[in-house]
């Protein structure tokens, strides 16, 4: 089992980029295509909190239904945008990679770096 996750969509580029990047540099991370295998609510809650990050910036509004559902509208909730995220998985932002040193968003794709163990 792998102490590095990373939550995947193999339709993007820099999700493809930073697995790669993991992979070249020796790791065997434990990939989770979250649009199959969407995470639990405790797990993206989890997940936001570990990031450091408003809910809103751990949304994907290119290529989502984020305008079309209104998501940019100040009247939803923490709680009713992780509902939509939970019932649109595309909605979530990607990669997210989880290692022993922190979670990032890893956009741009440099920032894996950040939170690569030592080998």
């Amino acid at each position: 089992m792998s102490d590095i996750t990373i939550y995947h969509n193999p339709a993007c580029g820099t999700s493809r980029k930073v697995l790669a990047l993991l992979q070249e540099r020796g790791y065997t991370p434990t990939v989770i295509e979250y649009l199959k295998t969407p995470p639990s609510r405790e797990t993206l809650k989890a997940l936001i909190e570990a990031m450091g990050l408003p809910v809103r910036e751990a949304m994907r509004v290119k290529g989502s239904p984020y305008e079309e559902l209104g998501l940019g509208d100040p009247k939803w909730s923490d709680e009713e945008l992780i509902d939509f995220m939970l019932q649109h998985p595309i909605l979530i932002n990607r990669p997210i990679v989880v290692t022993p040193r922190g979670t990032r968003l890893c956009r741009p794709m440099e920032t894996v770096l950040e939170i690569l163990p030592q080998q």
